[in-house]
């Protein structure tokens, strides 16, 4: 039997509660709030040949679970350059982005080191 006053069965222990929402969306006081922390990785352009896309190598050191040797890990990702600024040989840092096509989720944010010209 419901109470028509409160809206809850007669009898049940725990009255309802006015529940804030928990996400809110107001933003005064939020600060740096809706900022995502995107993962960023330091690379080398290995190739320029597509338009708008840049492959960048990048070498990560880890550890053998059970020998403890030192072993590069290798992965390539495929960056985002808009302007077609970034050649072959450049260190670059890429920061991960929403998927922009079947490949790449990468975009490059800043050259970091151009290799010297002889």
């Amino acid at each position: 039997m419901a109470d028509t006053q409160t809206g809850t069965l007669r009898g049940s222990p725990n009255p309802p509660t006015k529940s804030t929402p928990r996400h809110s969306h107001d933003s005064a006081g939020s600060g740096e709030r809706g900022k995502i922390k995107r993962r960023e990785l330091i690379g080398v352009v290995t190739s320029d040949k597509m338009q708008k896309t840049r492959v960048v190598l990048v070498e990560r050191r880890l550890s053998h679970a059970k020998y403890g040797k030192y072993l590069t890990a290798r992965t390539k990702y495929k960056a985002h350059d808009e302007k077609n600024e970034y050649k072959t040989g450049d260190r670059v840092l890429i920061v991960e982005s929403r998927p922009l096509s079947r490949d790449k989720r990468w975009r490059v944010e800043k050259l970091i080191e151009r290799p010297q010209e002889a």
